[in-house]
C-alpha cells in the first residue's frame, strides 16, 4: 500500500487537516458538530478500504466509510431532528485486501485496534457516549479495541468473526447483524491457528444482541431505506429499545 497523507479531523463537520502518515492510508472525517455532540458513532470499515475509495470511490458508494457515515447522520436527523450526534468515518489502519492472507489473520486488526483505542482516548470524546459501527474486517479491529475503551456499545455487521468465542469477552455490549443476502454468511466461521476469527457473532449462542438486517448484501448495510441502517442508527442514538431484532 503506498504512503499517503493522514487526514485528521480537528473540528466539526467537514473540516480536517493533513499531517504525514507513517504507513499506508489514514483518513478520519467527522460529520456533524463534534464539539456539541452528546453521542458519537465511529464507522470502522473493512478490507479493501483506501484513500481512493474512502468517499464514494466504489461502484456502490454507500459501502464507503465517508458516504456511510453521512448516511447514518442523515438517518439520525430524520429519526430525531434534535439529536446531538456526530458521526466519524475512521480509516486509521492498514486495511488488508479482501483476497489476501492478511484478511484471514488479525495482524492488521491488532495494529488498527491500538490506533483506534488511542483515537478514542482523545479529549474530543470526553463526556460523550461513543458507539462503534464496524463492518466486515473492521469488526475484528473493533473487537480488539473494545475492552477498556470506554465505548457504550459495539455494533458489527457482515462480520467474519471477532476472534473471541463469546460476546462476554469484549467487555462491552455487542450488537450483531447479518443480511440474508450477505456472502459472508457462507464463509465458514472457524479458527485454525492464526487463520480465521472463530464463531459468527450474529449466531445463536454467541451472546450478542442480534439486530435485523433484512435482505442486504455484504456492501448494503448502510443503504438508505434499509432496516439495517435504521437499526444501526438507533443504536448510535442510544434508542436500543426501538431496534428490531433478528
Amino acid at each position: 500500500m503506498p504512503r499517503r497523507a493522514l487526514t485528521a479531523v480537528v473540528a466539526a463537520a467537514l473540516a480536517y487537516t493533513a499531517v504525514p502518515a507513517a504507513h499506508g492510508d489514514r483518513i478520519v472525517r467527522v460529520y456533524g458538530d463534534l464539539s456539541a455532540a452528546e453521542r458519537v458513532a465511529v464507522v470502522v470499515p473493512g478490507s479493501d478500504t483506501t484513500a481512493a475509495n474512502f468517499d464514494g470511490g466504489r461502484a456502490d458508494p454507500y459501502s464507503t466509510p465517508a458516504v456511510g457515515a453521512r448516511t447514518v447522520l442523515a438517518e439520525a436527523r430524520a429519526l430525531d431532528p434534535g439529536a446531538r450526534l456526530a458521526v466519524v468515518a475512521w480509516l486509521g489502519y492498514d486495511s488488508p485486501a479482501t483476497e489476501s492472507v492478511g484478511a484471514l489473520t488479525d495482524r492488521a486488526a491488532r495494529r488498527g485496534a491500538a490506533e483506534l483505542r488511542h483515537f478514542l482516548a482523545g479529549t474530543a470524546f470526553r463526556g460523550k457516549r461513543v458507539s462503534l459501527l464496524c463492518h466486515s474486517y473492521g469488526s475484528v479491529v473493533c473487537a480488539l479495541a473494545a475492552r477498556g475503551s470506554g465505548v457504550e456499545s459495539v455494533a458489527v455487521f457482515g462480520s467474519p468473526g471477532l476472534g473471541v468465542s463469546s460476546a462476554a469477552e469484549l467487555g462491552v455490549p455487542l450488537w450483531a447483524g447479518s443480511g440474508s443476502g450477505d456472502w459472508m454468511r457462507r464463509v465458514p466461521k472457524v479458527r485454525l491457528g492464526p487463520l480465521g476469527f472463530g464463531p459468527d457473532p450474529a449466531g445463536a449462542g454467541f451472546g450478542a444482541r442480534v439486530f435485523a438486517a433484512g435482505g442486504v448484501g455484504h456492501s448494503g448495510y448502510l443503504h438508505p431505506g434499509t432496516e439495517s441502517l435504521r437499526n444501526l442508527t438507533l443504536i448510535a442514538l442510544g434508542r436500543t429499545g426501538e431496534v428490531s431484532r433478528g
